[in-house]
């Protein structure tokens, strides 16, 4: 018998999941005999409900929530010995793993593409002993993230992330960082890391464009030096996704690294806050089976 959980965040797409619910289920029970619905409540639910779904041999995991949601079930998926197919029906602002899956933003068209039954191998990252989706930050943009307002988000959506981020590079100092990836060692002066596992970054799907969802390995781009010219120059290469051929940028690519720094600093996990430097991360290679619209679709 096939089994799907549901796992819903009600207070996300501005308590638009409760609506799309009926939906959801009538799509899943077209595959499925059991169609089990998981509302979270607090923090950590849908980490466990994932964990559950995997514990109990369920073929079918939903998240519809936005970022924070899927980033809880993917926790809750990652690793375990049964991991059932991930579906992602995005409520979030910036929606960063389904952009980069071409999954519809539109939570209606994400929810067409589940009876096709269509999926795609995705990587995921692990730092330390947690698991994440899309990018690892450390310095100005990625501290800069944890200021940007409801309001902002609502109304810039994912620029607010940029306006804030391109304010705090101005005004920021650099850190000597230390890099060990699968090539060698990179160490110098630096005003922001950002370790992509996705071409979609903060909403942008253009500043990692070389980046493949199953390709195994982060891009890293080390910004060495910025000042008010040098971020003018910056923001066109980032939107054409050339940031890695700028003269002020390393890019890097590994299946594998450390990082320190010379300043007391926290990674940035997925638009969240993260864990204070030293950290280790590495690639989990295809590890998480995800629905997609089909080819051509």
């Amino acid at each position: 018998m096939k089994k799907a959980m549901i796992i819903l965040n009600p207070s996300s797409g501005k308590e638009q999941a409760k609506d799309l619910l009926p939906e959801a289920e009538r799509t899943l029970q077209k595959f499925h005999e059991e169609v089990t619905v998981c509302e979270t409540r607090k923090e950590g639910d849908a980490e466990e409900f994932a964990r559950k779904a995997c514990e109990l041999h369920y073929d079918t995991v939903v998240s519809m929530g936005g970022d924070g949601t899927v980033s809880e079930a993917v926790n809750g998926l990652a690793e375990q010995g049964h991991r059932p197919d991930f579906g992602i029906i995005p409520l979030g602002t910036v929606n960063d793993f389904s952009r980069a899956l071409n999954i519809p933003l539109d939570p209606f068209e994400a929810i067409k593409i589940l009876p096709y039954q269509h999926y795609k191998k995705a990587d995921i990252g692990k730092i330390n002993d947690r698991h994440f989706m899309n990018v690892l930050a450390v310095g100005a943009i990625a501290e800069a993230s944890y200021n940007v307002s409801t309001e902002q988000k609502t109304l810039l959506g994912p620029f607010a992330y940029f306006v804030e981020g391109m304010k705090a590079l101005i005004n920021k100092t650099p850190f000597s960082l230390t890099l060990s990836h699968d090539q060698g060692q990179w160490e110098g002066k630096a005003y922001l890391l950002i370790t992509a596992l996705t071409n979609s970054v903060g909403g942008f799907e253009k500043l990692a464009p070389h980046a493949k969802v199953n390709d195994g390995i982060f891009h890293l781009y080390v910004v060495k030096n910025i000042s008010f010219p040098g971020t003018l120059n910056i923001i066109p290469k980032l939107m054409k996704g050339e940031l890695k051929e700028h003269d002020d940028v390393e890019y890097i690519k590994s299946a594998s690294l450390k990082v320190s720094a010379s300043e007391k600093l926290v990674v940035n996990i997925d638009g969240d806050e993260g864990e204070p430097l030293p950290f280790q991360a590495n690639v989990l290679k295809q590890h998480l089976s995800l629905f997609v619209p089909p080819e051509g679709n």
